[in-house]
């Protein structure tokens, strides 16, 4: 199995979201990142991160949101952009697996029209609920007009082992993460936004765009208990890791 890290997207926001100490007018900018599993059984994508209207019409796609998530980034940085690096298109990808329906991590849903969405029973509640909006769930981005399969426990996606999905509530009702097998790059956690940034898991703190602290702390000392064990965290949304990483054509296997 290979694995693709593609840029989705860049925002920039205050600080003092994910570091409670930044001054207020301090900024961080953080990547959006698309992972691209390339499994014997199927391509599958966790994260489609933003749609490709956000880089020329942000506030069209996203109305006032704009004020406090502010995208940076051009056409060619959405995933739909990117994923020939990787050697598909968007009729190649067999499976969307989306950690969490927020704009920035499922905008490209509806381009894969072939594709099965899967995500956590709990996350689809919250987006279909009349909160919807206000949390940040825009039925535009992530209902592709396909059925979605949905999990509620720990689930094997394609039962060997090397994509297995586990459920870490606390960013959302729905928050998913996934434990990604390697032969010869050994296992990574994909924490999506169940850890943005490294100074959250460091520190312990929850930042402050989270639906219930007290179980995205429980998430963070679940995924520090993988690092211990030897596991790569690739974190959602930070920059510093994301200049370190392998992307496009290059990949981990």
């Amino acid at each position: 199995m290979k694995m693709h890290l593609l840029p989705s997207g860049r925002l920039r926001m205050r600080r003092r979201v994910y570091h409670p100490d930044a001054a207020r007018e301090e900024k961080i900018e953080l990547p959006v990142i698309s992972v691209v599993l390339k499994h014997p059984q199927g391509n599958v994508i966790f994260d489609s991160g933003c749609h490709p209207d956000v880089a020329t019409d942000p506030e069209g796609r996203w109305g006032d949101l704009v004020r406090v998530i502010e995208p940076i980034f051009g056409p060619r940085d959405t995933l739909i952009a990117q994923l020939p690096r990787a050697g598909l298109t968007c009729d190649d990808v067999d499976l969307v697996i989306c950690s969490h329906f927020h704009i920035d991590h499922c905008g490209c849903n509806t381009l894969f029209g072939k594709a099965t969405v899967i995500c956590h029973e709990a996350e689809l509640a919250a987006a279909q609920g009349p909160d919807a909006k206000a949390m940040g769930y825009f039925p535009e981005d992530w209902d592709n007009g396909r059925p979605i399969q949905t999990i509620n426990a720990q689930h094997d996606v394609f039962g060997d082992g090397r994509i297995t999905l586990l459920p870490m509530p606390g960013h959302t009702p729905g928050m998913t993460v996934a434990h990604v097998a390697l032969d010869r790059s050994g296992p990574f956690l994909l924490a999506s936004d169940a850890i943005a940034v490294r100074g959250n898991l460091d520190e312990r703190v929850a930042p402050a765009v989270t639906w219930d602290r007290d179980l995205s702390l429980k998430a963070l000392d679940e995924i520090a208990r993988f690092e211990a064990a030897g596991d790569t965290i690739l974190f959602g949304h930070d920059d510093a890791q994301w200049q370190d990483l392998r992307k496009g054509e290059a990949f981990y296997d």
